[in-house]
This record gives structure tokens, C-alpha cells and sequence, in this order.
């Protein structure tokens, strides 16, 4: 999920302005600036994060590899486009939920800014990074050797992330193609190496793999990027000439189907390299992730060379991708808290603040990240996705009983909150035994799909409620 492209839009938007006040109205965009739009769309999307969840879910499905993969292709591909089309139709993330409430805007804002950068996925970057890099030269569970990359890692991403523009032109040119010719490499030692047929599936995966695997791919984040991407993307169009609103909407959706088939096509065979590298090794174990599976087919594949090289690129991707994180949220922060208590923040404190604090998170570990992080993206997605569904019958339907919005994401809201700390409060060992039996015995838990009761209510409410008003008025 790499957030260095805003910058390199940002650039082409204000060097291109004087170029589109020149340039004739277009219908349609020329297949060169298609290609363009789509790798763009596709680097907003894929970072170094979205290399590690395939191949774990492919080690741990093993034959149930399949079912899995397109789950978490429905969520991880599917609902980001989606996302992407959403708030470009809506003219942006805050006019689209806006529409359940200003206030609420600006709280999911603010929350999903901090899950995809200092709680969650900034961290990420260092954890996933030292596992691809060192853990395998330094052992698992070293912790001094993490403190060490660790600081050392977010010093020189803070360093870069004062000059965020010299990065994207120096790494964001190359890192992208290169992390491609390594998946392919992957892939096309998979097909050659010798390994034992697949297994059954374990863990999570033994039933309902399809279900898990959409669950799964809430971890790439993509969607909550995605909130932010969309209107990124249809500014870049316009940049090109394409300012008709439906012409805009449309080479939107032909780029997204562009970045959405070759997200497909690398999330399979991602799926594909776990699923060999668990006939290797399996990775049943509680602290195994993405990274040790890729690491365990590397080392047997190339032997430690291999996963030195593959080490240094995971490295040089999360680095690049932090240093545009960082940024990405000391400007969100300098715009929406300019004071704080009285006292003027600028973009470097701000810059500390994330770097320091995601240091600190970062030393809790990989599993321990995703372990925590899951709850939370469980209650964001459902909102999400209740905003992106509702815009797609915005016209014929949401625009007309507008009082849905409101009452569906509240009460997916009341839903998805509650169910979140109670998950976090069993990870931090604080079980309710009541509460959790409870909420077990609810339809759809066990799919994690529950939320679909409330949102179903909510519309039911939101339409009598419309009504009620519409009469009165």
C-alpha cells in the first residue's frame, strides 16, 4: 500500500495545471495514459505489505488454496476498486461520509488515518522488513537485533521523509518492476522445485476457507486506502484532459480494471508460492507470517544468497514505503491539528511523533501487529463497506431515503465497535466469558459476517425515517 505515489501526483498535478488550461476537452484517454493510470492505481494499492498475507493464507490452505485466494480477492481486489469509484463519484472521502454526518467524517477520518499509518501499517513496515532481512541470519525472537533495525529504520525514514519528492523519484521508479521480477522469479521456481503434494488445509482454513480468505484480505488495508485514492486518481485524469464527469467516472473504472488483474493475477500466485513453501515447511506455528513463508521457499530455493537478495528489496520497498507513510499522515496531522493545547505543531514535530511512535509499536513484533490489528480492521471494513454499497445506489435508491446512510452505519457502528473490544480485550487476555459465548451463538459470527443483520435493519429504519420526514415536510 504505498503512499509515495501522492506525492508524485501531487507533482503532476500542480506541473501539469497549465498544461490542461491548454490541452482540448477529452472523451477519453489515449491507451499510453490508460497504461499510466492503471500502474499508478496499481502502485497506490501494492506495497510490501500486500506481499506477505497470500502466502501465508496459501500455506495455511493448502489445497483449499483456491476457494481462499478468491476470497481474499473479493476484498482485497474487488472492494478497494470499488472504493476508488465510490469516492470519485462522491467528489471525495469526506462529501461520502459527509452524508451519514459531518462529525463522523472527520472521526473515521482520523481513525483510519492512524490504522494505516502509526498503529498499524507504518510499523509494519520495520517488522516485516527485519523478518524478510534478518531474522533469518539473526534467529527468531532476537529482540535486541530489532530494537537495533528498528532505530536505525526509522531514523533514516524520518531523515527521507522531510524530502518525501527525492524518494518517490529515486526508489518509486524502479522498486515496483523489481518487486514484480522477483514474484515471477518465485513463482517460476515454485513450478520447478521439487516438493510434496498439498496438504489439507489447518488452522482458520479447514472450514469456510472462501469466507477466511475474504476476511484475510482486510489486512492488505487497501480499502481505507482506498477512501483516500479515489479522488487521486480521477484528478490524475482530468490532468490528462479527461474533465467530463462520466468520461472521468468511466477511464476510472477501466484503470481500476487494469491495477484490479494484475492485483489478481500477483495475489494467485503469491497464494500459489505459500501453498509449495507449506508442503516445505509448514507454518502452523504461532508466530509464523508471510514473510517466514516466503523466507522458508527462498532459503530452499536459492539458499541463503537467495534470501539475502530477497531480504534486501523487502528492505528497500518498506523503507520507501514508510518514509511516504510518515509523510502522508504529518501532513493530514499539520493540516486537521495546526495547535495542539494552544501551541502551534508543524510537519517536522508531527514527523517525530509518528516515527518515535511507530518505533515503539514496531518492537512488539509482526504477529503480534497483525494479531491486534485484525479486531480493529474488522469494525473499519464493515463501515466502509456500507458507505462504498451505498454509493453504488446512490441514485436510484440512497438519494432518495437519505436517512440510511445514518442509521445503517450507526448501527453497523454500534456493532463492529463492540465486537472490536471485545476480540482486543481477549487478545490482551481479558476474556468476557458471557459476553464472547453471546456473541458466538449470533447468525453469520463464525463467517464474521454478522454485521449484515444490523446494516439490514438500519436500512429498514433509515427508509421509515425518510418517510416520517418527508411527510412532515
Amino acid at each position: 500500500m504505498s503512499q509515495t505515489t501522492n506525492e508524485t501526483v501531487d507533482q503532476k498535478t500542480n506541473d501539469g495545471s497549465q498544461q490542461m488550461a491548454e490541452s482540448p476537452k477529452l472523451m477519453k484517454l489515449s491507451g499510453k495514459h490508460r497504461l499510466v493510470i492503471a500502474f499508478t492505481f496499481f502502485s497506490m494499492f501494492f506495497g510490501a505489505g500486500n506481499l506477505i498475507f497470500p502466502p501465508l493464507m496459501g500455506a495455511q490452505a493448502q489445497s483449499a488454496a483456491l476457494p481462499a485466494t478468491i476470497g481474499f480477492i473479493v476484498s482485497a481486489v474487488g472492494l478497494p476498486i470499488l472504493g476508488v469509484l465510490a469516492v470519485a463519484s462522491a467528489g471525495g472521502f469526506e462529501h461520502l461520509a459527509s452524508r451519514v454526518s459531518p462529525k463522523f467524517a472527520a472521526v473515521l477520518a482520523f481513525v483510519i488515518i492512524m490504522a494505516i499509518g502509526p498503529c498499524f501499517a507504518i510499523p509494519r513496515t520495520a517488522t516485516t522488513s527485519y523478518e524478510m532481512a534478518i531474522t533469518p541470519f539473526a534467529g527468531e525472537n532476537n529482540r535486541l537485533a530489532l530494537l537495533v533495525y528498528s532505530l536505525v529504520f526509522f531514523t533514516l525514514s524520518f531523515i527521507l521523509s522531510q524530502h518525501p519528492e527525492r524518494l518517490s523519484k529515486s526508489l518509486g521508479r524502479f522498486m515496483g518492476p523489481l518487486l514484480l521480477v522477483l514474484i515471477v522469479v518465485m513463482f517460476v521456481a515454485c513450478i520447478f522445485i521439487s516438493h510434496a503434494p498439498l496438504g489439507k488445509p489447518f488452522g482458520d482454513y479447514a472450514h469456510g476457507s472462501l469466507i477466511y480468505g475474504f476476511i484475510n484480505g482486510y489486512q492488505t488495508m487497501d480499502l481505507l486506502a482506498a477512501l483516500y485514492f479515489g479522488i487521486v486518481i480521477s484528478a490524475n485524469i482530468s490532468e490528462f484532459g479527461v474533465t467530463d464527469t462520466k468520461a472521468n467516472r468511466r477511464e476510472t473504472g477501466i484503470a481500476g480494471t487494469g491495477a484490479g488483474i494484475l492485483l489478481i493475477l500477483i495475489y494467485a500466485a503469491l497464494s500459489f508460492i505459500g501453498a509449495v513453501s507449506g508442503t516445505i515447511k509448514s507454518a502452523n506455528g504461532k508466530n509464523d507470517t508471510g514473510a517466514t513463508v516466503l523466507t522458508n521457499l527462498t532459503t530452499s530455493a536459492f539458499g541463503s544468497i537467495g534470501t539475502a537478495f530477497v531480504g534486501l528489496i523487502f528492505v528497500l520497498a518498506c523503507f520507501n514505503v514508510c518514509t511516504g507513510l510518515i509523510s502522508t499522515c504529518a501532513t493530514y496531522f499539520e493540516d486537521n491539528f495546526p495547535t495542539v493545547f494552544g501551541h502551534p505543531v508543524k510537519y517536522r514535530a508531527w514527523s517525530v511523533i509518528f516515527a518515535i511512535f511507530s518505533f515503539i509499536v514496531s518492537n512488539a513484533g509482526l504477529s503480534a501487529i497483525i494479531t491486534v490489528s485484525l479486531p480493529v480492521l474488522g469494525a473499519l471494513y464493515p463501515i466502509a463497506i456500507v458507505l462504498i454499497l451505498l454509493n453504488l445506489v446512490e441514485k436510484p435508491f440512497a438519494s432518495k431515503f437519505s436517512r440510511v446512510y445514518f442509521w445503517t452505519v450507526l448501527l453497523v457502528a454500534i456493532y463492529t465497535i463492540f465486537d472490536c473490544i471485545v476480540k482486543l480485550l481477549a487478545v490482551f487476555g481479558l476474556t468476557v466469558t458471557s459476553v464472547s459465548n453471546a456473541l458466538a451463538h449470533l447468525p453469520l459470527y463464525d463467517a464474521q459476517l454478522t454485521w449484515l443483520i444490523p446494516a439490514a435493519v438500519g436500512i429498514i429504519i433509515g427508509i421509515i425515517d425518510s418517510l416520517i420526514r418527508r411527510g412532515r415536510k
